[in-house]
């Protein structure tokens, strides 16, 4: 089952396809889809998640993968890079055309450089091979978590940060620039209320770790804030030479490039750069 009450990224897939349409969020009780062309290894996962109670559903090459989660909308992907038929990264950035479904990499290559990678190609985490299933499980409960919580402490259910023309609204799951929908994953959802909260103070690469992932997260390359912060950049459409939303502090880390203020939703207010 899937929820038609929150649509991602609609104008980004439209632009892909040709044709316009819409992009729904998995339900809570979606199935996790695990994707690996090593029965072992798909055995092995789903015993664990299933002893967790999540329902599982498999597929052992890319295109298959790609089948599912266009047809059954998983709440989560378990994904392997080398796979037959389409690779791994191939089946993220093609799964990033149809929605912002969480992705989990496992994977035998685990140097820094393809961890990087991986997460810049919209990965949400990397582990490694050879694994821990118990430290697996622990990061999907920890995506989910973060999926259905996505602001974490930095928002209320009816609230709105806001900076210049950006706005990022709890209540609808979005951020705006001058009143237009930015299609932004969970995470940078997320990693851009947590900026935004810190209401200009720098945060550590550490500090915006702990924001989007939980304090308790595990082996989190630092690094890849950068990498996220890449990526929203692009989204925002904000230049790291000239920022208008996301400051680079040298030394330090990053923060908010204006002025933060908190308002409820549907206060008197109008919309930052929306015609009244």
């Amino acid at each position: 089952m899937i929820r038609a009450d929150h649509v991602i990224g609609a104008s980004r897939l439209s632009a892909t396809l040709g044709r316009p349409m819409m992009v729904l969020v998995p339900a809570p009780d979606a199935p996790i889809l695990v994707v690996d062309d090593d029965p072992k290894i798909v055995a092995l996962v789903r015993t664990y998640l299933e002893r967790e109670r999540y329902p599982v559903i498999t597929a052992a090459d890319g295109p298959a993968a790609l089948r599912a989660i266009e047809r059954d909308s998983p709440r989560l992907v378990v994904l392997d890079l080398m796979l037959p038929g389409l690779d791994g990264l191939s089946v993220i950035r093609r799964a990033r055309t149809l929605g912002e479904t969480p992705i989990l990499v496992l994977s035998a290559r685990g140097s820094t450089g393809d961890r990087i990678l991986g997460l810049s190609e919209g990965a949400d985490d990397y582990l490694p091979k050879p694994f821990s299933p118990a430290e697996l499980v622990v990061r999907v409960r920890t995506i989910l978590r973060r999926t259905e919580r996505p602001f974490g402490d930095a928002l209320g259910p009816d609230e709105q940060l806001i900076c210049g023309d950006l706005v990022v609204d709890a209540g609808r799951h979005e951020a705006r620039i001058a009143g237009q929908p930015v299609p932004l994953s969970t995470l940078e959802l997320r990693l851009l209320a947590t900026l935004l909260d810190a209401d200009g103070r720098a945060l550590t690469r550490d500090q915006l770790l702990d924001g989007i992932h939980g304090a308790s997260e595990g082996d989190v390359l630092d690094r890849a804030i950068d990498v996220y912060i890449k990526r929203l950049r692009e989204k925002l459409g904000d230049d790291a030479n000239s920022p208008r939303y996301v400051a680079t502090v040298r030394g330090v880390g990053y923060r908010a490039a204006g002025r933060v203020e908190r308002r409820r939703a549907g206060s008197s207010a109008g919309e930052p750069g929306r015609p009244g």
